[in-house]
């Protein structure tokens, strides 16, 4: 059994590195990971322009109480014409500036009359101009591979002209219910049953991943049933991921059927509260993560230590996200044996801290309390902790993204 630290490390570097690409409609890059350079070859902006709806003047021919005779007006999209000696020329957000100017004076800080506009407030030589290439040069290197495509870059991507990138294949994720007591959503349920979370919820946390899901299958406690839908999994996917029956009780086949299977073994339990069943196998040169059956505690292994793999096989050049610092309020002195993920709710104080409060429910197989809080909060095994002493917090939306 390997302590967290290892098993995080391990994963984060195990699986192969993607290799096939596709050259995709912009539209569609939002959560994709980019697999190629990016070169500006267009300047931004890419032309001197004014910042700021107002009067293109020359700052030499500005004194104060000066008048300036409004030479014309050039809209934004349109082609400038030259600025006239002591004129002005009317100019809005984007127009270009044009030859000879070389101030803007906001539209607030002059008046209009009969045609000419007095400057009220004494303009700085060079103000309110967006200059050619400040923000983008031609040649500049914006965007590099393993980049997660976001809003953002696809605004910059767009600015270049560009209508297509090459990403890398998304990975496909299979995943494996298990257990007899499991029925579909949607299905009659006998008492004796209870509905399937984890198929859908596993589904859920793939796709926010931009993970793409091949298929969600379920065998229940069967030998024959769980070899027969995993070998379906490792045709269709690149990363399978099996939900219970990983423990030592009278029922819990899977590692049984993964040894059946071929299966190579690259880590069997991890020092982690809740997830100490976990275990990955590489199964026909595949990854095979098998998670613990309680919905909470496979969640929470799975974003914890599985997240990182993905990442990595997505291609993305970072692939643990940030680990924050803050204080955690425990209602009483605790020591743990194994490194213990406490779900808290994450506040921000009016002093300017954030702080961290563990829910009531901290049962692997509890759900609410799961869905009500911000993230989890990790007690290191063999230490004391002590009201408002400073742990480690992974938030939701960061392990999540």
């Amino acid at each position: 059994m390997l302590d967290f630290d290892a098993a995080q490390s391990l994963l984060a570097c195990y699986g192969a590195s993607p290799v096939k690409t596709e050259l995709i409609p912009l539209l569609q890059t939002s959560n994709r990971v980019l697999a190629t350079s990016i070169t500006a070859t267009t300047a931004l902006p890419s032309a001197d322009n004014s910042a700021m709806d107002g009067y293109a003047i020359r700052h030499a021919d500005y004194f104060a109480g000066k008048a300036f005779p409004v030479q014309g007006c050039i809209y934004a999209g349109q082609q400038a014409f030259a600025l006239k000696s002591g004129c002005a020329i009317r100019v809005f957000t984007g127009t270009l500036l044009p030859e000879h100017a070389d101030t803007i004076v906001m539209q607030e800080h002059v008046q209009v009359r009969d045609g000419e506009v007095l400057v009220t407030s004494s303009p700085r030589e060079g103000s309110h101009i967006r200059r050619r290439g400040e923000d983008v040069s031609e040649g500049a290197i914006l965007l590099s591979p393993g980049v997660l495509l976001q809003p953002q870059h696809v605004a910059l991507l767009a600015s270049q002209g560009l209508d297509r990138v090459t990403v890398f294949a998304e990975v496909r994720v299979g995943i494996l219910t298990t257990g007899d007591e499991l029925v579909p959503a949607g299905a009659v349920r006998h008492t004796h049953q209870i509905y399937d979370s984890n198929g859908l919820m596993l589904a859920a946390w793939a796709k926010r991943l931009g993970a793409q899901i091949s298929s969600v299958l379920h065998a229940g406690d069967d030998k024959s049933a769980m070899q027969a839908e995993l070998d379906i999994l490792l045709d269709q996917c690149d990363l399978v991921l099996i939900v219970g029956g990983a423990s030592v009780g009278d029922r819990d086949f899977v590692r049984q059927v993964i040894d059946l299977m071929g299966g190579d073994p690259v880590l069997s339990g991890v020092g982690m509260k809740p997830g100490k069943p976990a275990c990955v196998a590489s199964v026909r040169n595949k990854p095979v993560v098998c998670l613990p059956g309680n919905p909470s505690a496979a969640l929470i292994v799975s974003t914890l230590l599985v997240s990182p793999l993905i990442r990595r096989m997505q291609g993305r050049s970072t692939v643990l996200p940030n680990v924050f610092q803050f204080p955690l309020h425990v209602k009483q002195d605790a020591i743990v044996d194994r490194d213990q993920f406490i779900r808290v709710h994450c506040e921000f104080q009016t002093n300017g801290q954030h702080e961290l409060f563990p829910l009531t429910q901290q049962s692997p197989g509890a759900l609410r309390s799961t869905a009500s809080s911000s993230g989890l909060a990790r007690l290191s095994a063999g230490q004391n902790f002590e009201d408002g002493d400073i742990v480690p917090y992974y938030g939701w939306d960061y392990w999540l993204a």
